[in-house]
């Protein structure tokens, strides 16, 4: 039991979504879920480009645990633009204890599968990911 979170599988999607986030810029961000019954991650949702900062909290359950790369667009002090690829591993203080144990055990994993991560961000609750922290790491 303790040890099944460690044969989680990978879906393909998820790889070749993130693909097309970094390479494409085909989405602002994607959403994975841990499917328990199927043991795999799976994409559940993805953000169109057009879609922002506050889309993409608000598509984070308030009380499941996820995983999400988001694609951050900023501009440097000399006006140049960038972006960085974050990796935020949402584990809510008010998930079931399984479910972060299951998220918790796979994180790195699944993280490695997901070639270009810039950022890796661990957040308990939406202050440790608002904007200003995601600016702040950015640079």
């Amino acid at each position: 039991m303790a040890n099944a979170a460690s044969g989680m599988a990978v879906h393909d999607e998820c790889k070749l979504k993130f693909l097309e986030l970094k390479a494409k810029r085909t989405y602002r961000f994607i959403v994975y879920k841990i499917e328990e019954k199927q043991k795999q991650v799976i994409v559940e949702k993805l953000g169109e480009p057009t879609e922002n900062y506050e889309d993409f909290t608000k598509s984070l359950p308030a009380d499941e645990c996820r995983y999400a790369v988001y694609d951050f667009e900023f501009l440097t002090p000399e006006g140049v633009p960038k972006s960085r690829i974050f990796f935020i591993a949402w584990s809510p203080d008010t998930s079931r204890v399984r479910n972060k144990m299951i998220y918790a055990s796979s994180k790195d994993r699944f993280k490695r599968e997901l070639d270009g991560i810039q950022v890796e961000l661990q957040a308990t609750d939406p202050t440790e990911m608002d904007l200003d922290v995601i600016k702040s790491r950015a640079n």
